[in-house]
């Protein structure tokens, strides 16, 4: 019997550049889909979610995050367009000036409320952010 398919997983980092939580580290793909994306990618076999978090986000941004928290866990069938993915989103705070690298074709710090142009169910994810910043919860599970 063969073992059945199941989501890929990824891990998300909402970069919170300088302390500053208005201040989002997004990154423009470099590969279809193209638009804005909070920086992330697969986990690897044998990885810890958290260490692919950090090791993401240093690859897309060349920044060195702290995690903060699980922002939520987000897993839509029709969240990627290329097949079902599963994501960790974490918070996570950075110092420096972010570079584009690895898969980004650039980067960008923006206020997570206006950020326009997002792929994925990123527009959603930076949502439930500012809800938390608000209120110090997400969203109630959709």
């Amino acid at each position: 019997m063969a073992a059945p398919e199941t989501p890929l997983l990824t891990a998300d980092c909402i970069i919170r550049l300088d302390g500053d939580p208005r201040r989002v580290v997004l990154v423009e793909r470099a590969r279809p889909p193209l638009g804005s994306a909070l920086p992330g990618g697969f986990v690897d076999r044998g990885e810890r979610v958290e260490a692919a978090a950090r090791r993401e986000a240093q690859e897309e941004t060349g920044l060195q995050v702290a995690l903060v928290c699980l922002l939520g866990v987000y897993s839509a069938p029709d969240r990627d367009p290329r097949g079902h993915t599963a994501s960790c989103v974490y918070i996570a705070d950075a110092g420096g000036r972010p570079v584009a690298d690895d898969d980004a074709a650039a980067v960008r710090v923006e206020d997570p409320a206006r950020a326009t142009g997002l792929v994925f169910d990123h527009r959603l994810i930076l949502d439930d952010y500012l809800e938390w910043l608000r209120t110090g919860a997400v969203a109630p599970l959709r």
